[in-house]
C-alpha cells in the first residue's frame, strides 16, 4: 500500500509557491483563485464536451458536478477541454480515417495539459468511442491520481414500440437498398434511433470500454451502464471529484490500480459482456502507457476460460441501460469474482480492492433475462477469438457471438478501400459464400483504420450476415455482427500476407480452430511478395501523415509513441 502524502499540493506548489511564482498566481486569480487556495490540490477536470456528437454534448454538465466534488474535499479543479470525433457521422466515408487518430490526439492533450499546469490529479470526461482509450492513455503516462467518469449510455430510442438504436440505422439503409423496407420506414428508423444524450445504447466501443474502465478499477462502481441522463450520473460525477482527492491523500496513482491483472480483470467483464473487439486495441495500448506487458495472447488465454453471458446488443437483445436496472458491472463482477475468474486483491480508484468494493454490490437476480448464470452461458467461452495462420502470421480479432456457423470457407472478392467494398455490396455483386477481403485500411494503409459498420451494416441488411465472411486490416465497429475478422496483422501497407490475395483465392476461417488461412502455397506467395508495392498515400502532410509515420501495428495496438524504439 503506498504511504500518505501529508502533502497535498506537492505538483502544483511548483507553480504556486514563493516569490517568484507571483507572476503565476496573478494569472491564477484572474480564473478565480484566492489567497487560500493556493495550499489546495489543485485537479484538472479534462472535458471532451462537444456539439458534435449526441455522445458529448451534456459532458460540461457532469465536469461542472465533478468540479464541484472537487470543491467539496477542499480542492480546487480547473476545466480545459479535449476534442472528440463522432464515429458515428463519421462512419462510412473519409472521415472515419481520423477516428482512432483521435484517440492519440485526445491522449495528447491530457497528458499536456496536465503537465504543463501541474496538476496534482485529473479526472477526465468521455463520451464517444475514442474519448475512453485516449483519456485512459493519457492518465496512463500522466501517472498522478485520477480518476475517469464516462458520459453514460443513451437510452433506446422507439418506433412503434421497436426499441432503436445507431445500428438499426445502418442496417436499416441496407434493407431498403435490398428493397425489404420503403423509404417511409427507413425515415421513421432515421427520426427515432437517437433520442437524446449518450453513447451508443448496445454493448458497442463505448459500453464496453467504460465497462473494462470500471473492471479495470479506474472508474467508481456502477460509472459504465448507467444513463446518461439523471441524478445517478451527477451525483457519480461528484463522487469522482470528491475521490481524487482521498487518491491523493492516499498517494495512490494509476500505476497502483492498473497492473497485469486489474488488466485481466477488464479482459475476462468484456468476455462476459461480448464486448466490442476494439477492446483488444485499446486496452493493449493503454496498458501500454502505464508499462504492462499486454498481448493479444492474454486475450486467447482468457476467452478460453470465461463464459459469454450477457444478452446484448449487437448479437443480443439488451441494451446498457437494461444492465444498469439489474445491478450494472458490479453485479456482473461479483459472479465473476464468487466463481473465482477475477483478482480480487487489485486496488480501485475507491481507494478500495475489488473485493472490498463487489461487498457492497447487490447479487444478480435469479428471474432477471439479461446476465445468464455459469452453467448456462450463451457461448462457454468468450466470445472474442484471436486467429493466425498464414494470412495474419501477427494475429487478427473475430467475434462469433451471436453466430449460428463459426467456420467458413470461400472465394475472395478483394477491394483496396472501404468504397469500393460499399459500391460493389451496393451493386449486389457479394454473393453468399464470399469472402469479402477490404485491405489497405490498417494503421498506416488507411491511414487510421476506419470501421466497417457501414459494410457490415449493409450485408446484415441484405441478409448475407451469417453466409459471407468479411477479413480486412482496419477495424469493426463494436455495433457490428456477422462472421467478420479484422485488425488482419501485418497489414497489407507493410507487405502483409492480406496484400497478396487476388479475387477468387480460397480463404478458410475457423474461428472454432483460430485458423485464418489462405490456400496458396508458400512458393506463390513469395512470388507475388516479390512483384508486390506499398501504395503512395494521399496524405503527405498533415495529422494523417504523421500518424502513419509514427503508429505501430494492430497487434501492438496501433500506439503512435513507440517511435524511439522504432529501428534506423
Amino acid at each position: 500500500m503506498p504511504k500518505k502524502s501529508n502533502q497535498l499540493n506537492k505538483r502544483s506548489s511548483m507553480v504556486t509557491e514563493g516569490d517568484k511564482r507571483a507572476p503565476n498566481r496573478s494569472m491564477m486569480r484572474a480564473v478565480g483563485f484566492k489567497d487560500g487556495d493556493f495550499k489546495k490540490p489543485i485537479i484538472g477536470v479534462a472535458s471532451a464536451w462537444s456539439e458534435i456528437t449526441p455522445c458529448n454534448m451534456h459532458l460540461n454538465e457532469l465536469a461542472e458536478r465533478v468540479k464541484s466534488g472537487v470543491q467539496s474535499a477542499n480542492g480546487m479543479a480547473q476545466t480545459f477541454g479535449t476534442i472528440t470525433v463522432s464515429d458515428g457521422i463519421a462512419m462510412g466515408h473519409e472521415g472515419m480515417k481520423f477516428s482512432l487518430v483521435s484517440r492519440e490526439v485526445i491522449a495528447d492533450s491530457v497528458e499536456t495539459v496536465s503537465s504543463a499546469q501541474r496538476f496534482d490529479g485529473v479526472v477526465t470526461v468521455g463520451g464517444c468511442d475514442k474519448n475512453l482509450p485516449g483519456c485512459m492513455i493519457g492518465i496512463g503516462r500522466l501517472n498522478i491520481p485520477a480518476v475517469f467518469v464516462y458520459g453514460g449510455a443513451i437510452m433506446p430510442g422507439l418506433c412503434h414500440g421497436e426499441p432503436l438504436d445507431i445500428v438499426s440505422v445502418f442496417e436499416a439503409v441496407g434493407q431498403y437498398d435490398a428493397g425489404k423496407i420503403n423509404h417511409a420506414r427507413l425515415d421513421e428508423v432515421e427520426k427515432n434511433a437517437i433520442p437524446g444524450p449518450g453513447s451508443c445504447g448496445g454493448m458497442y466501443t463505448a459500453n464496453t470500454m467504460a465497462s473494462a474502465i470500471e473492471a479495470l478499477g479506474m472508474a467508481l462502481p456502477h460509472d459504465s451502464c448507467q444513463p446518461a441522463i439523471g441524478q445517478p450520473k451527477r451525483l457519480l460525477s461528484e463522487r469522482a471529484g470528491q475521490a481524487v482527492i482521498e487518491l491523493i491523500k492516499k498517494n495512490i496513482t494509476p500505476r497502483d490500480i492498473m497492473t497485469k491483472k486489474a488488466f485481466e480483470n477488464a479482459i475476462t467483464v468484456v468476455m462476459a459482456l461480448g464486448g466490442s473487439t476494439n477492446a483488444v486495441l485499446h486496452l493493449i495500448a493503454i496498458a501500454k502507457s502505464i508499462g504492462v506487458k499486454l498481448t493479444i495472447d492474454d486475450f486467447d488465454r482468457i476467452s478460453d476460460k470465461v463464459p459469454h453471458l450477457a444478452d446484448l446488443k449487437p448479437s443480443g437483445k439488451y441494451a446498457a441501460v437494461d444492465l444498469d436496472r439489474i445491478g450494472g458491472i458490479p453485479a456482473v463482477m461479483k459472479l465473476l469474482l464468487d466463481a473465482k475468474m477475477l483478482h480480487g486483491d487489485c486496488m480501485t480508484v475507491t481507494g478500495m480492492t475489488v473485493r472490498e468494493n463487489l461487498k457492497l454490490a447487490q447479487p444478480l437476480s435469479k428471474n432477471q433475462p439479461i446476465i445468464r448464470p455459469l452453467n448456462n452461458p450463451l457461448w462457454p467461452t468468450g466470445p472474442m477469438v484471436i486467429l493466425r495462420g498464414n494470412l495474419a502470421p501477427e494475429g487478427a480479432v473475430a467475434k462469433i457471438s451471436g453466430l449460428k456457423v463459426i467456420t467458413h470457407t470461400g472465394p475472395a472478392k478483394v477491394f483496396n478501400g472501404e468504397e469500393a467494398a460499399y459500391d460493389a455490396i451496393q451493386k449486389r455483386k457479394i454473393k453468399a459464400g464470399d469472402v469479402v477481403v477490404i485491405r489497405y485500411e490498417g494503421p498506416k494503409g488507411g491511414p487510421g483504420m476506419r470501421e466497417m459498420l457501414a459494410i457490415t451494416g449493409a450485408l446484415v441488411g441484405q441478409g448475407l450476415g451469417e453466409s459471407v465472411g468479411l477479413l480486412t486490416d482496419g477495424r469493426f465497429s463494436g455495433g457490428t455482427h456477422g462472421l467478420v475478422v479484422g485488425h488482419i496483422s501485418p497489414e497489407a501497407q507493410v507487405g502483409g500476407p492480406i496484400g497478396l490475395i487476388k479475387n477468387g483465392d480460397k480463404i478458410t476461417i475457423d474461428a472454432k480452430k483460430k485458423k485464418l488461412e489462405l490456400h496458396v502455397s508458400a512458393a506463390e506467395l513469395k512470388k507475388r511478395k516479390k512483384q508486390w508495392k506499398p501504395i503512395v498515400s494521399p496524405y503527405p502532410k498533415g495529422v494523417l501523415a504523421k500518424y502513419a509515420y509514427l503508429v505501430s501495428s494492430a497487434s501492438e495496438g496501433a500506439v503512435t509513441d513507440e517511435f524511439a524504439n522504432k529501428k534506423k
